[in-house]
């Protein structure tokens, strides 16, 4: 059986400390693995210590090359996407390569938007990054660009009862 806690741990891909924090495993369904992270919660932000000011729920999927975040207010970003390589789970850690790229949805507006995109080109250089994870990264946020938008789960409303009970707790 698995734990109710689990620690995710992003790293960039040279495998430097990107994010590190423990949640709370709150389903597995089809679409992956949603955990919550209640406001309050110890983390690392690059490398430092923080401490969560506003809860989230992270959604792993199975087998796809991003993670979803979804946030309450006050977050400007409703849900904020990003591009990884697939996770890898060792017990109850999962281990997730941030690409850099990101692809979110704001609040206010519903505007889509593809970040960081000069921060992925800065390291696709710096870091070496294959050709065919430069292929899945782009593929990657190229779908999310369109399913943030067009009503696809997870993206339109099956986040909302794990965020509501992570709130909650807050």
């Amino acid at each position: 059986m698995a734990s109710e806690m689990v620690r995710v741990v992003y790293t960039k891909y040279d495998g430097s400390a990107h994010r590190d924090y423990p949640a709370r495993r709150l389903n597995e369904d089809d679409l992956g693995i949603w955990v919550g992270v209640t406001r309050g919660t110890a983390s690392v932000y690059h490398g430092q210590p923080s401490v969560e000011q506003i809860p989230f729920v992270l959604l792993i999927p199975h087998h796809a090359w991003w993670t979803g975040m979804f946030n309450p207010t006050p977050r400007t970003s409703e849900v904020y996407c990003d591009i990884t390589t697939p996770a890898r789970w060792e017990g109850d850690t999962v281990h997730i390569i941030d690409l850099d790229l990101d692809v979110s949805r704001r609040r206010d507006s519903g505007l889509i938007e593809l970040r960081d995109e000069d921060e992925f080109e800065e390291h696709r250089v710096r870091f070496g990054y294959p050709g065919d994870l430069v292929t899945e990264a782009r593929a990657a946020a190229a779908r999310l660009l369109t399913s943030l938008g067009d009503g696809t789960e997870p993206f339109a409303s099956a986040y909302r009862k794990w965020l509501s009970i992570v709130a909650e707790t807050a």
